[in-house]
């Protein structure tokens, strides 16, 4: 009989202590998910010193320098961040110079095909003209540059167009502004 109750506490406790364990296994499972989800939202890769070719049928096309790019590869929709500046210089099919945006930050989704460039950005085509706001964005699919928030050009004569928003080819030489304003420069000389 002895024998037999120090068997049944013996098993007592063999399965208080599964217990336990079986509720630290769920209570780390549970731990697990979350560091996972949080995971999932952290960068994968830091990039310091970064340039990026873009070819389209072996051309190159536009090249993208950034002093840092910050990888997230989120499963439906990967992303980079580039919070400390960008230029892309866009070439032609001789690669001359074609055009450039320089930004304060940019954010690429590789998945779409699309540059967001944020704050401060200025866009210069091969005739001087700017183009300045607080957004472009550069969809490489369509071949477009385009802003939903107002952008302000400015020609070499002095010729400044405003507009709520703007659409235009890569090269930035065919312009469609939204809602638009401006200051034209008129010649008074008749005779020319």
């Amino acid at each position: 009989m002895q024998c037999q109750i120090k068997f049944l506490k013996t098993y007592g406790f063999a399965v208080t202590i599964g217990l336990f364990a079986l509720t630290a296994c769920e209570n780390d499972i549970n731990k697990v998910k979350e560091i996972a989800a949080a995971d999932a939202t952290k960068p994968i890769e830091r990039t310091t010193g970064v340039e990026v070719i873009y070819s389209d049928s072996a051309k190159v096309k536009a090249k993208l320098t950034t002093p840092l790019m910050i990888n997230y590869k989120v499963e439906k929709n990967p992303y980079m961040i580039m919070p400390k500046g960008v230029k892309v210089i866009f070439y032609n099919g001789d690669l001359k110079i074609e055009g450039n945006i320089v930004a304060d930050s940019a954010i690429q989704y590789e998945n779409k095909k699309l540059i967001e460039f944020h704050k401060n950005v200025v866009a210069t085509n091969t005739e001087g003209t700017v183009y300045k706001s607080d957004e472009l964005i550069w969809d490489q699919t369509k071949k477009q540059i385009f802003s939903n928030k107002p952008v302000e050009m400015t020609r070499v004569g002095g010729d400044i167009m405003r507009g709520s928003s703007f659409t235009s080819d890569e090269g930035l030489h065919h312009p469609k502004f939204q809602n638009t304003t401006g200051v034209l420069h008129v010649n008074d000389d008749l005779t020319q």
